[in-house]
């Protein structure tokens, strides 16, 4: 039920990780599992790990029991329970000259979890989702992530508490917006602290980013295509502003 219900989760405050992987990044980052579930005659695969994670509850289950238990239809033998950790603005701690992104409205949980990616692929230093349509923990984000969703700092709220944020922090503000003052990509300096802000494939930004934006930039394209995936649009931005602030 947790895997498949988002009220359930929420309202439990716990959710579930599946695969070995995916396990350890949320142990890394301080996730605090209070189930572990393995299936029968794979106890010695994951010894270490029920070590490890003494403090949990510890159950062998049935293959055919963990087949029916399996998001991802027993490929994995390990999944646990995990509880959610809290993503407000007000504990996001960033260093100072933070480079972060920010998502507004994603709505699929594969985009999420290959954005995260990208961002920690990036050596990215936070990730802040306004106005989210999924939940954050939806096993799907989880499993297209590869665990990366626990890496990075997470912050969540509404468009206006993340601009409101964003402005106190003195953040600068890029977004990826088509308007007619916006830069090529490679053309911007990446004045840091900086925040990367994407929208939806479909409709972009809302009003409220594109006048709280600092400066627009877009990726110039052949005329033989109108658009590029999300995840892949922000993998190019991400990776060039990496490239700058190095510089």
């Amino acid at each position: 039920m947790l895997s498949q219900k988002s009220r359930e989760r929420k309202k439990q405050g716990v959710f579930v990780i599946e695969g070995m992987r995916e396990l350890e990044k949320a142990t890394a980052g301080n996730y605090k599992i209070t189930g572990l579930f393995i299936e029968e005659g794979f106890e010695s695969e994951f010894q270490d790990l029920r070590t490890k994670l003494s403090e949990a509850d510890h159950f062998l289950v049935s293959n055919s029991i963990f087949e029916q238990t399996s998001f991802r239809s027993g490929s994995e033998k390990i999944l646990a329970i995990a509880e959610s950790k809290n993503h407000s603005l007000t504990e996001f701690e960033l260093k100072k000259n933070a480079l972060i992104l920010v998502i507004e409205a994603p709505e699929k949980p594969g985009n999420i979890g290959a954005l995260y990616r990208t961002a920690a692929a990036a050596d990215f230093d936070g990730v802040i989702i306004a106005n989210p349509k999924t939940d954050f923990y939806n096993p799907n984000s989880i499993r297209s992530s590869l665990g990366c969703l626990f890496a990075l700092p997470t912050a969540i709220g509404t468009s206006d508490e993340v601009i409101t944020y964003l402005n106190e922090k003195e953040f600068f503000i890029a977004t990826a917006a088509i308007q007619p003052d916006a830069l090529a990509y490679d053309d911007f300096d990446y004045k840091t602290p900086c925040a990367l802000v994407m929208g939806t494939e479909s409709t972009g930004l809302n009003e409220n980013w594109l006048e709280a934006s600092h400066q627009h930039l877009i990726i110039p394209m052949s005329s033989k295509v109108d658009s590029l995936n999300l995840s892949v649009s922000a993998g190019i931005l991400m990776y060039q502003a990496r490239r700058k602030k190095i510089e």
